[in-house]
């Protein structure tokens, strides 16, 4: 699928109505569980386009169930309001839909992460984001802005907001969360401002959720490389 205006394709799930879904879920605070505290454990994933990246994270979630017995909530961050339908988004939406488990609850989510967080966070549960690379496109692109060719690049407030509470959220939440997200600077030097604004805010914050992660996984051709953890 590929971000707005930057020319950059990536392999995540858009944003899909699974089974039974219904609509997004939003809150503000973290839900409530009993019990006393219980671990809290972040993994990120991380790779190129077609490395394999979300098959492998979805692994880990069912994985993660399997041993557990809890529930998995998958937030995905792409938008899904193109009109007319963009009929490779909706091949993409389908083939991951036919390949997640019926009973993993679905989160549609394509700004306020932190929010969907706090909404479905839980002691024994599983959340997967897919993705990261595709939320920042997101907040740049809030409200179809648009950007110069060249000189400097000032992002809308929603940028930095919502990359602060992301970072504040994710080590206070419960459970299991799994991030996805590109590796996008091994290329060559983009040449528009907006471009390389994007991938060096996505390199940026990459740093900073491997720094709080508990565990970071790079996925190169389909096989997990063990950068962390």
């Amino acid at each position: 699928m590929e971000t707005k205006a930057l020319g950059i394709t990536t392999d995540t799930p858009a944003t899909a109505v699974a089974a039974g879904a219904s609509e997004p879920v939003v809150a503000t605070a973290p839900l409530e569980a009993s019990g006393g505290a219980a671990p809290r454990e972040l993994t990120l994933v991380i790779g190129g386009a077609r490395s394999g990246k979300s098959h492998f994270a979805e692994q880990l979630a069912a994985d993660y169930t399997l041993a557990t017995g809890g529930p998995v909530t998958y937030i995905a961050t792409a938008r899904h309001d193109a009109d007319p339908a963009d009929e490779e988004m909706e091949l993409r939406i389908a083939l991951h839909r036919a390949r997640r488990p019926a009973d993993w609850a679905l989160v549609e989510e394509p700004l306020q992460l932190a929010d969907a967080l706090y909404a479905n966070a839980r002691h024994g549960g599983c959340i997967l984001v897919d993705c990261v690379t595709l939320w920042l496109n997101n907040l740049i692109f809030d409200e179809s802005r648009s950007y110069p060719e060249y000189g400097v690049i000032t992002p809308p407030p929603v940028f930095t907001e919502e990359i602060d509470a992301l970072l504040t959220a994710l080590p206070t939440i419960p459970g299991h969360v799994i991030l996805v997200t590109n590796e996008i600077g091994f290329g060559v030097v983009p040449t528009g401002s907006i471009t390389r604004f994007y991938v060096d805010e996505l390199g940026r914050l990459n740093q900073k959720l491997a720094a709080v992660a508990d565990r970071v996984r790079l996925i190169v051709a389909g096989i997990p490389v063990n950068v962390k953890g």
